[in-house]
């Protein structure tokens, strides 16, 4: 039965995937967070990584990592709501609330696992996502938004991304649902592009709308590190805001930060949260002192986002569209699965390594390399990447 079930269904499937380009290996990288990693035994500039600002490794993470693991063992035994939390934890959750400007904060194992406690809402949150509910969602939000909405039974409305127009529509011809939420990306992770805050803050405000924001990619980064809310000043106009630990804070972990009583509710009826062992002793002193860092040194962000300007600007000047970026994601769009992929081998052999993007990550006809710049590189590594893009520039004129 397992091997006709194979047959039938498992090795079509991947011969469609192949013929479309879009199968997928686990690559063999070492050092993957390093700005410089190892691929096949080859050693090349890594703007793979979301490691925005180079935490990853820094002495002040591994050493807070090392006194935990050895004071408090590597396991934290079960959920948090069993034998998981241990001071620690309540010491990020405080400092973290703080430096969010929020009364309240919660530590979850992943941005995954943060996504579906906040936006599958549903039986699993706030009770606000259910069959009486709404979700409005930017077409581009992250898969674990997506996800999170569908697993919640609520209605789906997905708007053109940024299309605030389309999206005014959508809550009008929603308006009469008992609860409405909205779910956005501030920083959308394969265009580089931030939400119109603004505007959508505008729009929940006219239409009773709770707003959750993802902040991911620009916690660390966006607003002396707070993300883009805080950059805006539009902290308290924010439901429930998401962030992680594992990109620009270079650890593991997800977070979400609000109201006391929103956090309350979370505790009692996140799935995501309840079911699943705490993360270990080791992460969480990793991800105090990456917040206590990032507190400390503010302007990191705004450094990276000066690069990210300057090396924009360049690759543009070769030719190369990067859709409508502003932050360190810079994505160089090539549209054809095989082309992206050729683009993917040709940096490699330049010393440069990008992943290729496709989809159903990203829409179809828009397969890019997604070029993740990072607070520590210097001006040799920004020329090896824009002299490698030059060359294949040069080479696709041929």
């Amino acid at each position: 039965m397992t091997q006709d079930f194979i047959a039938a269904h498992v090795i079509p499937e991947l011969e469609r995937l192949s013929a479309q380009g879009l199968t997928r290996r686990i690559p063999d990288v070492d050092r993957g967070a390093d700005k410089f990693l190892m691929f096949e035994g080859h050693r090349l500039l890594n703007l793979a990584s979301n490691n925005y600002l180079g935490l990853a490794g820094h002495e002040e993470l591994a050493r807070a990592a090392s006194e935990a693991a050895l004071g408090l063992g590597t396991s934290s035994g079960a959920s948090r709501l069993v034998t998981g939390t241990y001071p620690l934890y309540a010491a990020l959750e405080a400092e973290l609330a703080q430096f969010k400007n929020c009364q309240a904060a919660l530590v979850l194992n992943s941005g995954y696992a943060a996504n579906l406690a906040a936006a599958a809402l549903g039986h699993s949150a706030l009770g606000v996502a259910d069959r009486n509910t709404v979700v409005f969602s930017d077409r581009l939000n992250h898969a674990s938004i997506v996800d999170a909405i569908r697993l919640s039974g609520a209605e789906h409305a997905r708007y053109r991304h940024g299309d605030l127009d389309h999206l005014s529509r959508l809550l009008v011809a929603n308006k009469d649902w008992p609860r409405k939420v909205l779910v956005s990306d501030s920083v959308f992770s394969m265009d580089g592009d931030r939400a119109d805050l603004a505007g959508i803050i505008e729009r929940c405000r006219d239409h009773g709308v709770f707003l959750i924001l993802d902040e991911a990619h620009a916690t660390g980064v966006l607003g002396q590190g707070r993300g883009l809310a805080a950059e805006l000043g539009l902290e308290r106009e924010i439901g429930l805001s998401m962030g992680t630990f594992s990109k620009a804070l270079g650890s593991l972990g997800g977070y979400l930060t609000g109201r006391r009583e929103v956090v309350d509710l979370l505790i009692a009826k996140a799935r995501s949260f309840i079911y699943t062992t705490a993360l270990p002793p080791a992460v969480i002193g990793a991800n105090l002192a990456a917040l206590r860092h990032v507190a400390a040194h503010p302007d990191l962000g705004t450094r990276l986002l000066a690069m990210a300007w300057d090396f924009r600007e360049r690759v543009q000047a070769l030719g190369f569209s990067t859709e409508p970026s502003s932050t360190q994601i810079v994505p160089v769009v090539f549209g054809g699965n095989a082309e992206t992929l050729a683009a993917k081998e040709f940096l490699m052999r330049r010393g440069v390594y990008a992943p290729a993007i496709r989809p159903p990550t990203v829409p179809s006809g828009t397969a890019r390399l997604r070029l993740s710049l990072r607070a520590d590189l210097t001006a040799q590594d920004l020329d090896l990447a824009v002299n490698a893009l030059a060359d294949l520039a040069r080479e696709s004129k041929k």
